[in-house]
């Protein structure tokens, strides 16, 4: 396969700079998620990459050479798009060979290549049927298979999934990352859905606005998001991020008063927080637990029972809203008074600047 690298790469269309200089580094065989909200950036740097935009600034190196002005048909990658845009009259076989049969590979090599690609995509009954006769996962499949038989350098999944439904999008991220490992290729992956990002990446890298907010392993962003908006983005449900004020800082932590009454030690680096200044409290609906000791009162404004597990929507004495993760076979009632309670070490701090605080001491659990 290859490895690709971005140059503190930019975008630029009249007066707008949609890409800002991102610098990031895609290993052999790493399968890498660029994620973010719609707009920020992701499908128009994966269009860069493949050579369907023109680079405005920095460089693009596969393998260690620069392919700025390289065309997208030299460059040795394979694309998979949104919508499947197969041919409708053709077979799924002459659709998946189509691209070698421009490229004057020899009708014994592309049937070769074909047959294979649709083993692995467990295509091979579908071979003589036309693409109005599968259904939506299948046609998926073939576009996917379109780009295998490529053999390119990296494959370019540009939102793939997002025209499926959800039973459909499950299975195909289960596909998808069982194809990773059997191929043993190099894959980017662009998606709006943060869950999609944690279930398949080996390194996921959030976008926002057109810069890099942070690149790691899923674990290492949900459990040490470097800002509000990556703490704010990665989780479903998302963080809770709560107005508070430092009230004391020492060699055990930052202590800071939330809304409700409630005052907890985030054992985090005291440096730069002083006495007085706002801040903001991040916890996870996982992290707060029902208990009669709890310093925080509330009521259960609405429950989501979801089966395995059930989301509490809390709404404390000041009006102010809290996310409680719990177990499936929870009692709780709408209009409930309850009290909770947060772990310490599972909390975040994020000061005026919206960046983290850093733990004094990381869970090694909690990273991948």
């Amino acid at each position: 396969m290859a490895t690709l690298a971005l140059r503190d790469v930019r975008k630029t269309y009249a007066n707008l700079e949609a890409i800002k200089g991102v610098t990031l580094d895609v290993e052999d065989r790493e399968f890498v998620v660029f994620v973010g909200p719609s707009g920020c950036g992701k499908s128009t740097l994966l269009r860069m990459i493949a050579g369907l935009e023109e680079i405005s600034g920095g460089d693009l190196l596969i393998d260690d050479r620069r392919v700025n002005d390289v065309g997208p048909a030299e460059r040795g990658l394979a694309m998979v798009f949104q919508s499947y845009a197969l041919y409708p009259h053709m077979t799924v076989a002459d659709n998946m060979g189509f691209a070698l049969k421009l490229a004057k590979v020899s009708k014994e090599e592309r049937n070769r290549k074909v047959a294979e690609a649709a083993r692995i995509l467990q295509l091979e009954p579908y071979l003589d049927r036309k693409p109005g006769q599968l259904s939506g996962g299948q046609r998926q499949r073939v576009a996917i298979g379109r780009a295998i038989v490529r053999n390119p350098k990296v494959f370019l999944f540009d939102e793939p999934l997002s025209n499926l439904d959800a039973a459909l999008r499950g299975q195909m991220r289960i596909e998808l990352a069982r194809l990773h490992e059997q191929l043993n290729a190099t894959m980017i992956y662009v998606t709006h859905d943060q869950v999609e990002a944690m279930t398949m990446a080996d390194k996921i890298v959030v976008l926002s606005a057109g810069r890099v907010e942070q690149v790691g392993s899923p674990l290492e962003l949900y459990h040490h998001p470097r800002n509000l908006f990556v703490a704010g983005f990665m989780g479903s449900p998302r963080m809770n991020l709560l107005p508070a004020t430092v009230t004391a800082s020492g060699a055990e932590g930052v202590t800071v008063a939330g809304p409700g009454g409630m005052s907890v030690t985030v054992p985090v680096s005291p440096d730069g927080f002083r006495v007085g200044s706002q801040v903001t409290l991040g916890v996870r609906p996982e992290h707060l637990t029902i208990t009669p000791d709890g310093s925080i009162s509330g009521h259960a404004l609405i429950a989501e029972r979801l089966g395995g597990l059930t989301l509490l929507h809390v709404e404390l004495q000041d009006k102010t809203m809290l996310v409680v993760q719990t177990d499936g076979s929870d009692a709780t009632r709408v209009h409930q008074q309850i009290r909770l309670a947060m772990v310490p070490a599972h909390t975040h701090l994020f000061g005026s600047d919206g960046l983290a605080a850093e733990h004094l001491q990381r869970n090694p659990l909690t990273v991948s």
